[in-house]
C-alpha cells in the first residue's frame, strides 16, 4: 500500500472517530457573505466554490445588476455565460465574512473594475466594501496566523477601534463606551452570550474557527439584544481535499516574567505575586474531507489542554495549586444535497473541570503548610445548531436554524457540609492577621456551593427576496433561556468575615454604633437562594436594501422585541413587548467605481434583561448579616485535611439583625415597576473610506451614542409620602414608578401607587425631605480615523486612532468603580445620592491608539508586530455620605459595599450630621490612571520544502513587560472626613510579558 493512500486512510479514520464523538450532538447556523456588481444585461453570472464545487447561477436584470447572495465564506470561480456559453476567462474572487464582494464585469466577461479591487496572487478581494452601512473589522485565520496575537475570540476582538479590557476584577470587554454586559457573540449564527450575566460567552476551540467579523456599530436589523458590539464568528468546514493537521502550543512558565509585587506608601502589602507560577499546553488533532465528493464534507477537530497554575493569594499568606487537563472538541458538517439546498451540523464542547489544592504559606519563609482545603469547579457545556438553506429560483432564499447552547458552573469542596466559611477584610483587619502570623482561618477553603446550569434554546427563519432595486430581508428567532442556579454558603449556611476597627465612631452596616472597647468585629452573612427560572425573547424583523441608483444604496429596517422573564414558579415576572427598534442606513458610491464610499447609520438598540435578575428577585432570597465582637481566636482540627486551623471566637450579637436584603418570592407586586421600560441605546455613525491604491485605502467615521434609561434595583422608601421599610424594586430611576402600596406604608388604602422618581420615592434620615433621583443618562462621542495596507504574499499594515469621550452618571448595567459586578444590581440607584453627578466614566480613554503589521522576507522567514496606546481612565472618589442626612449612602466596612457619593466632607466631619460642611468631587477630579502601552512581536518559520506544511510561530506578548495599573480605588472615605489610607492605589495591573510558541503541521 502506498504513502499516499495510508495517509488517506487514517485520515478517514480520524473523521470516523470525530463523527463518532459529536452524540449526542446538537447543531449551526451558517455565517456567509455575497458577491454582487454590474454586468452585461442578460448574461448569466455563475459563482462556484473552490473548495466543495458548490455552484449558483445568477441572471444579470435590465439595469445591469447582478446579485449572489447566502454564499458560504471562501474563494469562488466566477464565469460569465452568455447564451449557456463562457465568456472571457474565469475570476477568482474572495467572498467575506458578513461582506459584499463587489465584481463589475465588462462586455468580456473580465473584471471592469480593477482599479476598485486588489488582486491577491489570481483573487479579487473588495478594498471597500460599497454594500455595506455597518463599522466592522473582518480578520481570518491567515492574518491571525501572522501576528502576535492569544489564541482566544476576546484577543482577536481587541484588533477592532474602540474595543478595550473592562475592569481587570470583573474581565469581560467593552465596546464602544459601553459596559462589559452589553456584548453578544455568534458562532455560525448560533447566539453564545451567557445571558445570566451577559459578562462571558461559550467557544470553541480556537483553531476551530475560519474568521471573526468584529461588529463595533451600525449593524442590522438581523442583529439584536445588544447595546454594546457583536462578535460574529464562523468556524472552518470540509472541502473536496482530504486534509489533516496537528497543532501544539506551548506557553510554559520560564517564558513569563514575574509579576511585580506591590506595596503601599506605608510599607505595608498591597499584593504579591512574584511566586506565582502558570504553564500552559494544548495540542489539537483535525481532519477534513469529503464523504461524499461535491456533497457531503466533513471537518473535525479534538484539543486536549494542560493548564497548571500555583499562586498566592494577595498577602502571601496562602498557597493555591491549580489544574486543569480537558478535552475540547468541535466538528461541523455540511451535506450540499443539490446547489439550491445545503444543510449544515455543527456540534462542540467547551467543558471544563478545574481543581484547586488551598495551603497555609509562610513568605518570609517560602514554606508551604499543610493542605488547608480542596475544590473542584466545572464550567462550560456541549453547544451546536442544525440550519437548512434553500434557494427558490434566483430571488428567493429561506434559512431555517435549531440550536442549543449549554453552560454550566459547578463548585464543589470536601469541607461545603462540614465547615462553615471564614476570611477577613484586608483592609481594616489585615495588620492584625499579619500579626497572628497569617494563619488559616476557618476550615472550608472558602467560596459558596453552587450548582448553576443554563440552556439556551434558539429557533430562527430567515429569507431574502429580490424584487428589481429591492433586496427584501425579514424573518424571526425566537430564544428560550433557561437558568437552574442554587447557591449558598458551606457549613451552618453562614460566612463570617473578621473586621476591624476604622474609625472611634464607627456605625455597622445595621446602623449600630460599634459598642467602645471593641476594636475588632464579626460580621456573619446568611445567604441562600435557587430555583429554575426562564426567559423568552422572541424578534421578528423586516429590511429593505434599496438600490435607489446604481450608485447609492439606502437600507430601512425595523426590529420588534420581546422579552419575558419568568419567576420561579412559572409566572410573568418582567414582561417587555412590542420594543420597536428602526434602523436607517445609507451607502454612496461617490465615484461611482467603487473606490470610495460615504455611509451612515441612525439605529435603536434594545437590551434583554438578565437572568440573575430572575436569580435574584423572582425566586426568593434569604440575605441577612449579623454582627458580633470578635474576642480572639481559637485553634481546632479540620475534620477534612487534619490540619490545624483558627476558629472565630465571637461575642453576643450587637443590634438587629440586617435584613434590608432580603426578597419575599410572595408578592412580586413591590419587587418590579409594573409600568417598567426596557434598557435601550440609540447610535449615529456617519463615515468616509477610500481606497489610495489597489493596496492601501483609509477612512474616518464618527459615532455618537446616547443611553437615556436605566433599569436596576432602586431604593424606595416613602412610596406614599411616609417613611416605611426599604424596598428594592427593578425599576426605571428617574422615570415614573408603579408598586403597589399598603396602608401599612402609609398608604390611603392598598392599591397600585404611581410616583415620579425623578421627583419622590426616597425620604432622608434626619431631615425627612422627599427627594427623588437623577436622570440615568450615558454618552459617547467617538472620531475613528483607520489606514489599511492590504495583505499582498509579501507585507500587510493597519493603524487606527480613535479619540472618543464617555459621559454620564452610570456606566450601565455594570458598576466598575466599585468593581461591582451582579448585571442589572449594581449599587448605582441604592441611594439618590449615588448618581447625582455628571462626568467622565470608568470606560472613558480618550485616545486609543492600535497598529499591527506583518512582513514576509522570504519563504522561510516572516515577522508579525502590535502595537496599543490607551490612555488612562478617571479617577473618581467616592465619599460615605452627603449634605442634609443622617444615613451612610455607601457601606463604611469595606472597598465595595455601597455605590458611593461625590460629596466629600471636609469640616466638622465627626460631629452632628446638619454641621457637616461638603464640597463637591466631580467624577475624574483626581486625575487619570497612566497610559496603557503594549507590544506583541511574532517571528514564523516555514520549512521551505514543498509539500510539507510545517510551521513553527514564537510569540511574545506584552514585550516591554510593562506592568502599569489599569484599577484603582476609589472609596474615598472610611467614614465623614476620614481619607482611606489607600485611595487611588492600584488594585489591578497588566499581565506581565509571556510568550508562545505554536508548531503546525499541515497535510
Amino acid at each position: 500500500m502506498g504513502s499516499k493512500t495510508i495517509r488517506k486512510a487514517a485520515l478517514y479514520l480520524a473523521l470516523g472517530a470525530c463523527l463518532g464523538a459529536m452524540a449526542p450532538s446538537v447543531m449551526a447556523q451558517q455565517v456567509t457573505g455575497a458577491v454582487a456588481g454590474r454586468a452585461t444585461a442578460g448574461d448569466q453570472i455563475s459563482v462556484t466554490h473552490r473548495a466543495t464545487g458548490l455552484t449558483r447561477t445568477a441572471t444579470v436584470s435590465a439595469d445591469g445588476s447582478y446579485r449572489l447572495g447566502q454564499l458560504p465564506v471562501g474563494d469562488y470561480q466566477l464565469q460569465t455565460l452568455r447564451d449557456g456559453r463562457p465568456v472571457g476567462e474565469p475570476v477568482t474572487v474572495n467572498v467575506a465574512l458578513g461582506g459584499t464582494t463587489t465584481v463589475n464585469l465588462g462586455s468580456g466577461g473580465g473584471v471592469a473594475n480593477l482599479a476598485a479591487v486588489q488582486v491577491v496572487g489570481s483573487r479579487v478581494v473588495n478594498r471597500v466594501d460599497v454594500r455595506s452601512t455597518e463599522t466592522a473589522t473582518t480578520v481570518n485565520r491567515e492574518e491571525i496566523a501572522r501576528l502576535p496575537v492569544a489564541q482566544s475570540l476576546s484577543s482577536v476582538a481587541m484588533l477592532a477601534p474602540g474595543v478595550i479590557s473592562g475592569n481587570s476584577s470583573l474581565g469581560g470587554m467593552s465596546f464602544g463606551g459601553s459596559s462589559i454586559a452589553e456584548n453578544s457573540v455568534f458562532i455560525n449564527g448560533l447566539n453564545v452570550t451567557d445571558f445570566y450575566r451577559r459578562q462571558s460567552f461559550s467557544t470553541a476551540p480556537f483553531a476551530f474557527f475560519r474568521e471573526f467579523q468584529v461588529k463595533t456599530g451600525g449593524y442590522s436589523v438581523e442583529f439584536g439584544r445588544s447595546t454594546g458590539g457583536v462578535i460574529n464568528a464562523v468556524t472552518r468546514s470540509g472541502t473536496n481535499e482530504l486534509e489533516g493537521g496537528v497543532e501544539v502550543t506551548f506557553q510554559p512558565d520560564a517564558w513569563r516574567a514575574d509579576f511585580q509585587d506591590r506595596y503601599y506608601d506605608d510599607g505595608t502589602i498591597n499584593t504579591r505575586g512574584s511566586r506565582d507560577r502558570q504553564s500552559f499546553t494544548k495540542a489539537n488533532v483535525w481532519a477534513s474531507g469529503p464523504l461524499i465528493r461535491d456533497r457531503l464534507f466533513l471537518f473535525a477537530m479534538y484539543e486536549q489542554r494542560d493548564n497548571e497554575s500555583r499562586y498566592t493569594n494577595s498577602t502571601g499568606s496562602t498557597w493555591t495549586n491549580s489544574g486543569a487537563d480537558d478535552g475540547f472538541w468541535g466538528a461541523k458538517m455540511d451535506w450540499n444535497i443539490n446547489d439550491d439546498h445545503s444543510l449544515e451540523l455543527l456540534a462542540f464542547s467547551d467543558e471544563s473541570e478545574t481543581g484547586y489544592d488551598n495551603f497555609g504559606y509562610n513568605w518570609d519563609t517560602n514554606e508551604r503548610g499543610a493542605l488547608s482545603g480542596e475544590r473542584t469547579v466545572e464550567t462550560g457545556g456541549k453547544s451546536g445548531s442544525v440550519t437548512y438553506t434553500g434557494h427558490f429560483g434566483e430571488n428567493f432564499t429561506a434559512k431555517a436554524m435549531y440550536g442549543i447552547n449549554r453552560s454550566q458552573s459547578y463548585s464543589r469542596s470536601p469541607a461545603d457540609t462540614p465547615c462553615d466559611w471564614v476570611t477577613y477584610n484586608t483592609a481594616s483587619y489585615g495588620a492584625a492577621y499579619r500579626a497572628m502570623g497569617s494563619p488559616v482561618l476557618g476550615c472550608h477553603p472558602g467560596a459558596s456551593v453552587v450548582s448553576h446550569e443554563d440552556e439556551r434554546e434558539v429557533g430562527r427563519l430567515d429569507f431574502e427576496w429580490a424584487l428589481g432595486d429591492h433586496l427584501l430581508r425579514f424573518g424571526v428567532d425566537h430564544e428560550l433561556m433557561t437558568t437552574d442556579r442554587v447557591t449558598a454558603y458551606p457549613g451552618s449556611g453562614v460566612q463570617y468575615t473578621a473586621y476591624g476597627r476604622t474609625s472611634a465612631t464607627q456605625v455597622l452596616d445595621n446602623g449600630v454604633p460599634l459598642p467602645p472597647g471593641v476594636n475588632a468585629f464579626l460580621m456573619g452573612r446568611e445567604r441562600a437562594d435557587g430555583g429554575v427560572f426562564d426567559i423568552t425573547a422572541t424578534a421578528y424583523y423586516l429590511e429593505d436594501i434599496w438600490n435607489i441608483t446604481p450608485n447609492l444604496l439606502i437600507n430601512l429596517g425595523v426590529r420588534v422585541d420581546n422579552f419575558n422573564n419568568k419567576t420561579a414558579t412559572g409566572d410573568s415576572f418582567i414582561e417587555l413587548d412590542n420594543l420597536v427598534s428602526p434602523r436607517f442606513g445609507f451607502s454612496w458610491d461617490t465615484r461611482g467605481d467603487g473606490t470610495t464610499k460615504l455611509f451612515g447609520n441612525l439605529g435603536r438598540y434594545y437590551m434583554p434583561v438578565t437572568s440573575i435578575i430572575s436569580y435574584n428577585f423572582a425566586g426568593g432570597l434569604l440575605d441577612e448579616r449579623r454582627f458580633y465582637p470578635l474576642e480572639g481566636w481559637r485553634q481546632e482540627t479540620n475534620p477534612v485535611t487534619g490540619a490545624t486551623y483558627m476558629a472565630p471566637i465571637m461575642g453576643a450579637q450587637i443590634g438587629p439583625v440586617d435584613d434590608q436584603f432580603n426578597i419575599s418570592v410572595r408578592d412580586y407586586r413591590q419587587s418590579v415597576d409594573q409600568d417598567i421600560d426596557a434598557v435601550y441605546q440609540d447610535e449615529a455613525i456617519l463615515g468616509f473610506q477610500s481606497m489610495i491604491n489597489q493596496a492601501w485605502s483609509w477612512g474616518v467615521n464618527a459615532t455618537y451614542r446616547r443611553m437615556p434609561n436605566a433599569m436596576d434595583d432602586v431604593r424606595i422608601n416613602a412610596l406614599c409620602g411616609q417613611r416605611h421599610g426599604t424596598l428594592w424594586p427593578i425599576a426605571n430611576p428617574g422615570d415614573e414608578l408603579t408598586l403597589w402600596g399598603t396602608t401599612e406604608m402609609g398608604c390611603a388604602q392598598d392599591g397600585w401607587v404611581t410616583i415620579d422618581t425623578s421627583k419622590e420615592g426616597y425620604i432622608t434620615v434626619g431631615s425627612n425631605r422627599i427627594i427623588g433621583y437623577a436622570d440615568p443618562k450615558r454618552t459617547y462621542k467617538a472620531l475613528e480615523f483607520q489606514i489599511d495596507r492590504a495583505w499582498d504574499d509579501k507585507w500587510a499594515f493597519n493603524a487606527s486612532y480613535l479619540w472618543s469621550k464617555s459621559e454620564g452618571n452610570h456606566e450601565g448595567p455594570v458598576n466598575s468603580d466599585t468593581n461591582y459586578g451582579d448585571t442589572g444590581m449594581v449599587q448605582h440607584w441604592d441611594h439618590p445620592a449615588n448618581n447625582d453627578r455628571y462626568g467622565y466614566l470608568f470606560n472613558d480613554r480618550r485616545h486609543q491608539l492600535k497598529l499591527r503589521g506583518s512582513y514576509r522576507f522570504n519563504e522561510m522567514w516572516s515577522v508579525g508586530g502590535t502595537f496599543t496606546a490607551l490612555s488612562g481612565g478617571p479617577i473618581t472618589a467616592f465619599g460615605v455620605t452627603w449634605p442634609d442626612e443622617n444615613f451612610a449612602v455607601a457601606g463604611y466596612t469595606s472597598e465595595g459595599s455601597g455605590g458611593g457619593t461625590g460629596w466629600l466632607c471636609v469640616q466638622n466631619c465627626a460631629g452632628a450630621w446638619d454641621q457637616r460642611v461638603y464640597e463637591f468631587s466631580p467624577r475624574g477630579a483626581f486625575g487619570r490612571m497612566p497610559w496603557i502601552f503594549d507590544v506583541g512581536a511574532s517571528v514564523t518559520w516555514t520549512l521551505p520544502v514543498e509539500g510539507i506544511d510545517l510551521r513553527a510561530r514564537f510569540s511574545v506578548f506584552n514585550l516591554l513587560n510593562h506592568q502599569r495599573e489599569v484599577n484603582v480605588r476609589g472609596r474615598y472615605e472610611g467614614n465623614p472626613g476620614v481619607v482611606r489610607p489607600y485611595f487611588g492605589t492600584a488594585t489591578g495591573w497588566q499581565a506581565p510579558r509571556s510568550a508562545q510558541l505554536v508548531v503546525t503541521w499541515n497535510f
